[in-house]
């Protein structure tokens, strides 16, 4: 299921764009030279009771669950289907797999309209179509007027169930991931962000797998119509939200769904997660003038009780302007563009703890210091209470805007069936926050923050970064290989890594 870039990470904000920093000190500058202050004078009233607005669930007899959220503001109908299933279930030597199908499943079309000409009636009706895969699922999703709404569904199930792959929309799939690949390490963001992931859960991951030019060339359409086949078996969940009568929505729906096999549930992963070896780590980039440092480990799923807490002391380690880590090394040593993180948590998995600090090349160190000091000042230096209450306060406050809508509050619903969790795990969730106390976040911090077990990756200009990254203090610094193999290397045919070109 398609998630941010650091999945599951609640309470995780990185603040300190450029243009937040120019904001803020000129916030300071004018608050240094007026004698009033009227904004503070401004009442706040109440927040209204968090209520989200439920869907109706339906479970079929064959486990298919469909999920039907009216609303009748706008005359529009959107519907998705969530399949199990995605990158970390295939094979290795296939990685990229997902990627193609996402691509080719939609461009290639169905058995009754081509890819191209399924563009055209689309577009003909301000409609959409579109198929994607991430790393656990993939998924069909379409939208229409409600005018259009039978055509467009109809075509859209077609596509669900009668796909037709094409060897030409591969290959332009696979050209266009082929792109992708060796443009891969152009930007540092995504280099620190790969590579420190693979510091936490290993590099042979199914959760850090990258496609290589060879895995996607040994793809073939046949792979794609397997693949189709085998996860549209799964415990599939339709979700429609827009202007329907329900009623008649899930007589719809029975027709299409309730006549399929009983669901096949996915197979248990039992998936090794070893953590971070301790040590600096570093990716030599000359062509950027700035650092991007990471400092990771592993993290936790939501399932753990201790997460609400958690999510606290991460409000006050990294969630915003407000923070331990922007206060210090932001705002009062001056130190990074951007700097924020927690202790992450996902829904199935482990997440993983990071902190990000983006600075100047000659800054990398004495700005890593300084965050490793916040980060440390978790176990030794005590929780306020006013600390407490902002992060409380946003947290809280941040429900009535993330599920403010009844397409938001659908699609947390899919969310949590698809991984498991109880229908009332947002409004348990967030009585469990309002519940944490000074003593469960030292408590937390205690168990979980551990500084002697975290990687610091960086991202920089080895010549510029003086001093040099020995000055850490944390050991010999390890230098990470990101070059890209050529297919046909040695060791490319078992789709590990050979012979390489570097590109940076």
């Amino acid at each position: 299921m398609r998630q941010p870039a650091l999945r599951g990470f609640s309470g995780f904000l990185l603040a300190g764009t450029a243009f937040a920093a120019l904001l803020l000190s000129v916030g300071a500058s004018a608050q240094s030279t007026a004698q009033a202050k009227p904004w503070e004078q401004i009442p706040v009233p109440k927040l209204h009771e968090f209520k989200p607005h439920e869907p109706i669930r339906v479970e079929l007899k064959n486990g298919i669950v469909l999920f039907l959220q009216v609303d009748h503001e706008l005359p529009f109908i959107y519907g998705s289907v969530l399949i199990p299933g995605g990158s970390r279930d295939v094979e290795p030597a296939k990685s990229g797999l997902i990627d193609l199908y996402g691509q080719a499943w939609r461009t290639s079309g169905s058995e009754k309209m081509s890819g191209d000409a399924m563009d055209d009636f689309l577009a003909a009706r301000a409609a959409h179509i579109e198929t994607d895969g991430d790393v656990d699922s993939t998924s069909l999703s379409w939208d229409s007027l409600k005018e259009d709404s039978d055509q467009v569904y109809a075509l859209a199930m077609d596509l669900l169930f009668h796909p037709k792959f094409s060897q030409a929309k591969l290959d332009l799939a696979r050209q266009q991931e082929a792109t992708g690949i060796v443009r891969r390490n152009d930007d540092e963001e995504q280099i620190a962000i790969r590579e420190s992931s693979k510091l936490v859960y290993g590099v042979n991951s199914p959760y850090t797998r990258q496609p290589e030019l060879a895995t996607i060339a040994r793809i073939t359409v046949a792979d794609l119509q397997a693949w189709h086949d085998r996860t549209l078996r799964g415990k599939l969940i339709v979700g429609i939200y827009g202007d329907f009568d329900p009623a008649v929505m899930e007589a719809k729906l029975r027709a299409t769904f309730g006549g399929l096999p009983s669901v096949q549930p996915m197979p248990a992963r039992h998936d090794v997660f070893p953590g971070p070896k301790p040590g600096v780590y570093f990716v030599d980039k000359e062509d950027v003038n700035q650092s991007n440092v990471q400092i990771v480990g592993l993290g936790t799923t939501r399932r753990n009780p201790d997460v609400p807490a958690l999510a606290v002391m991460n409000e006050i380690l990294g969630g915003g302007f407000g923070s331990r880590l922007f206060q210090t090394v932001r705002t009062k040593l001056g130190l990074a563009y951007a700097v924020g993180g927690g202790y992450g948590f996902s829904y199935d998995h482990p997440a993983s703890f990071r902190v990000v600090v983006m600075t100047k090349s000659v800054s990398t160190v004495e700005a890593t210091k300084a965050a490793m000091a916040e980060i440390n000042g978790l176990t030794s230096r005590p929780f306020t209470e006013v600390e407490l209450k902002r992060a409380k306060d946003d947290i809280l406050n941040s429900f009535l805007f993330r599920y403010d809508t009844r397409a938001k509050v659908l699609a947390e619903r899919e969310r949590l069936e698809f991984y498991g969790y109880p229908a009332d795990y947002l409004e348990t969730y967030k009585a469990a926050v309002e519940k944490v106390t000074l003593a469960d976040v030292t408590a937390v911090a205690k168990k979980y923050i551990h500084p002697d077990k975290l990687a610091i990756l960086v991202v920089g200009n080895g010549p510029e970064i003086k001093p040099g990254l020995d000055a850490l203090n944390m050991g010999s610094v390890h230098p990470v290989d990101i070059t890209i193999p050529r297919p046909g290397a040695p060791g490319q045919e078992s789709g590990k890594p050979g012979t390489a070109e570097k590109r940076q």
